[in-house]
């Protein structure tokens, strides 16, 4: 697949905006025309530490920034694209479509624990995995249009053909939406593998896929600024139905499963493996671009990441009347904005900011501070205003992050 205008991926890493009523190119990521409302802005990215917790963590599986060249999977196909990456630089995996296409550029399939398969590509050989957490952050091309089918999936592959005795879709649900989509291999009365291969659709046992996030994350609306996609997957107790799936959209819990059977008293394989995947059963309704960055696998929670005391956040780029005046943003410890902790000055045409007191005043819970605290996780809002004068509306409250120790 060809690179999406690099020039314009490259603007777009320093952020994009949001529902815009304008005409377009067709040429993807070719600058809006004719703008004629001014868009509320995102927090496109923020510059993370140059240590994550991840990278001394045991719990930790697998972690790929896509920064320094292809890892090792079982499966990888579509390059890695240095025109975008969460944080500004290095590098984000590409999984968008061209036009009508139903397999995207993008695929990696990880293989750990107990998979069944060659040593060299499968990583914590040997450990077994009742369950895990994946994390994503997820980047739709500013003008995204339709819902893709699916993102990710956690599996457990059993045999050298790939029977699965169960899976965890991460897939898209109603509209723009995504929703979990568990199944089960497992024959319910003799506990033992009934799948024959791989994807094999008529021996699984759908477990049911409602109901679907609220956060559409595919619409336009959303596009053009790095979103952070997490879930778990457990698998029941044997001969329980005590299973658990849960997914995690920006830093809310968007959809959930509980009372899962995944395995009925099956113990031979726990969870190993799991698939980022570009896929769309209709077809791409245009040329556009999609990209993954900051994969994670863990035995344990993930959540975001972590940024310095005094982080630096880029906004998505100005789309409106005029020119851009001016900005601000806030921050608060929590998705509802009760405990407001920071609150910038009228920011300029610069559209990145140090979170500092040069630039603002510490409020709320952190009035007197000057930096964040590693105790909090932290949600940002911001505005911006036209050069005729007219302000946004504040964006809801998004883009979490945690600071480090």
């Amino acid at each position: 697949m060809t690179k999406y205008n690099s020039l314009s991926g490259f603007i777009l890493v320093l952020g994009i905006m949001f529902n815009s009523c304008c005409e377009t190119d067709s040429k993807p990521g070719a600058p809006e025309k004719n703008i004629k409302s001014l868009d509320v802005p995102r927090i496109d990215f923020i510059i993370m530490s140059e240590i994550q917790s991840h990278q001394n963590d045991p719990n930790v599986i697998w972690y790929d920034d896509f920064n320094n060249g292809e890892k090792k999977y079982l499966e990888s196909t579509g390059g890695i694209d240095t025109a975008e990456s969460f944080g500004g630089s290095g590098g984000a995996m590409r999984a968008g479509f061209k036009k009508g296409e139903t397999v995207g550029e993008g695929n990696r399939k990880l293989a750990f624990g107990d998979f069944p398969g060659p040593g060299e590509s499968v990583v914590k050989q040997g450990e077994k995995f009742d369950e895990i957490y994946w994390r994503i952050y997820v980047k739709h091309e500013y003008g995204w249009q339709g819902t893709p089918a699916k993102m990710s999936r956690a599996t457990s592959i059993v045999s050298g053909n790939w029977q699965q005795a169960m899976i965890l879709h991460v897939w898209s649900g109603k509209d723009n939406s995504l929703t979990l989509d568990p199944a089960s291999g497992i024959d319910g009365q003799s506990s033992t593998v009934k799948t024959t291969k791989y994807n094999d659709f008529d021996n699984l046992t759908w477990l049911g896929n409602k109901p679907s996030s609220e956060f559409q994350i595919s619409s336009t609306g959303e596009s053009g600024y790095w979103i952070l996609v997490e879930a778990r997957a457990k698998l029941n107790t044997p001969g329980k139905s005590d299973g658990l799936a849960r997914l995690w959209i920006d830093g809310r819990l968007e959809a959930e499963r509980e009372n899962l059977n995944f395995r009925g008293s099956y113990i031979d394989h726990g969870i190993n493996a799991v698939f980022l995947e570009s896929y769309w059963n209709s077809g791409s309704i245009k040329t556009q671009g999609r990209w993954y960055d900051n994969f994670i696998v863990s035995a344990k929670p993930i959540g975001p990441v972590a940024c310095p005391p005094n982080p630096t956040l880029y906004k998505t780029p100005y789309q409106g009347p005029e020119d851009l005046s001016a900005w601000e943003v806030e921050l608060a410890t929590d998705y509802e904005g009760d405990d407001i902790v920071y609150k910038s000055k009228e920011l300029g045409k610069k559209e990145s900011v140090v979170i500092n007191m040069s630039n603002g005043s510490f409020c709320g819970s952190l009035n007197g501070m000057s930096d964040l605290s590693s105790e909090n996780t932290y949600f940002c809002r911001v505005r911006q205003k036209s050069t005729n004068g007219e302000w946004s509306d504040w964006s809801r409250w998004h883009q979490n992050f945690n600071v480090a120790e």
